[in-house]
């Protein structure tokens, strides 16, 4: 088997634990690859490959929280190659393996033991003059606000070329199953299990009481206009990649044409993880 591995740069734990993951693999003749700019910055030189998608790896090894396992979901997943985390951020609901269960996990991956969950995907294009241009994809959400100070955006939703509501608000986000449990949950959006097949439209902070957000069909194609052009729009997606809109461009999101693979453990029950995520969460934010 080969690893592909792509530790976080910022983690002051990353290095240890890289160190520890290699030896592993090492010891158990699993071949070990990284990007070659990651392996030059964490001296590991004999085992940089120039380029890491066409490297014919079999899994993508994530170091970090869920934000790295995204990033890492991003690359990989057009390829259709499954990726695991190991979580040493603040709050995991992706990154599947804790820094305790380590090598009992490791173990599980080279024997095959293990699922791998289909993730339900985001692809946002911008359209000018009748001609597409893909901007991004996003395994959690695609966001629009305004680029520069806190300010209302004026946008117009439509479903289906179906005119659906006109939005005074911060923004709006557009969220996979997988991504409600991030920025969409903080706005007030609904938890959806990531099985379900639909997507989420969630305005960040409306200035409309009647403006919900609301569970449509994973087919729907949803078309928004920037109504109010004084100032610049961005999309970001899952937080991370940002693309600016001019004012003669119309934003696209449907749901892109490959999943993310995400390997799981047969120990891991989601309900048990959000509600040990949520629990943390809140009693972190009370010691704050």
């Amino acid at each position: 088997m080969k690893i592909g591995i792509f530790p976080n740069y910022t983690k002051k734990e990353s290095k240890s634990l890289l160190d520890r993951i290699i030896k592993f693999f090492i010891e158990h003749d699993a071949q070990v690859v990284l990007a070659e700019d990651i392996a030059k910055f964490f001296n590991y030189e004999n085992l940089a490959v120039a380029d890491i998608l066409q490297a014919d790896i079999d899994v993508g090894l994530s170091i970090g929280g869920d934000g790295t396992l995204l990033g890492v979901c991003r690359l990989l997943a057009p390829q259709g190659i499954p990726v695991c985390g190991i979580n040493i951020g603040n709050l995991g609901f992706l990154a599947d393996i804790e820094i305790s269960e380590l090598e009992n996990k490791l173990c599980k991956i080279l024997s095959g033991k293990y699922n791998i969950e289909q993730r339900l995907m985001l692809a946002g294009y911008i359209k000018k003059d009748d001609k597409l241009t893909l901007a991004g994809y996003a395994v959690n959400d695609i966001v629009i606000t305004s680029a520069g100070v806190a300010r209302m955006v004026g946008l117009q939703l439509e479903l289906d070329a179906y005119k659906v509501a006109d939005y005074r608000a911060d923004g709006l986000i557009v969220s996979t199953p997988t991504g409600s449990t991030a920025y969409s949950l903080s706005a007030g959006g609904p938890i959806i299990n990531p099985k379900a097949k639909v997507l989420l439209v969630t305005p960040i902070c409306p200035h409309t009481f009647y403006v919900r957000p609301m569970v449509i069909n994973e087919t729907e194609q949803i078309d928004i206009k920037v109504k109010d052009t004084r100032q610049q729009v961005i999309l970001t997606f899952d937080g991370q990649a940002v693309y600016p809109i001019n004012s003669d461009e119309q934003i696209l999101i449907s749901k892109a044409p490959f999943l993310a693979q995400i390997i799981k453990f047969d120990d891991k029950n989601y309900y048990k993880i959000l509600l040990n995520k949520l629990v943390r969460s809140n009693s972190n934010a009370e010691i704050q």
